[in-house]
């Protein structure tokens, strides 16, 4: 009998150690996500910022060649 709950406190030490393998690599992930999702947005609002830039220049030329 004992041979058998050592068996199954083995099989649940398995069990209770995939799921925080399994949580480790989700919470990894979703860090890993999200830098990688911040540093798009920043990349966007860098373009985005640019872009205006050129637009006032373009503006500023244009209301002087007027």
């Amino acid at each position: 009998m004992r041979a058998m709950a050592g068996d199954e406190s083995g099989k649940k030490q398995k069990k209770s150690s995939a799921p925080n393998s399994r949580d480790a690599r989700l919470a990894a992930a979703l860090r890993e996500n999200l830098l990688r999702r911040k540093a798009q947005e920043r990349a966007r609002g860098a373009n985005e910022r640019a872009r205006g830039a050129e637009e006032r220049a373009r503006g500023d030329q244009d209301d002087e060649t007027a």
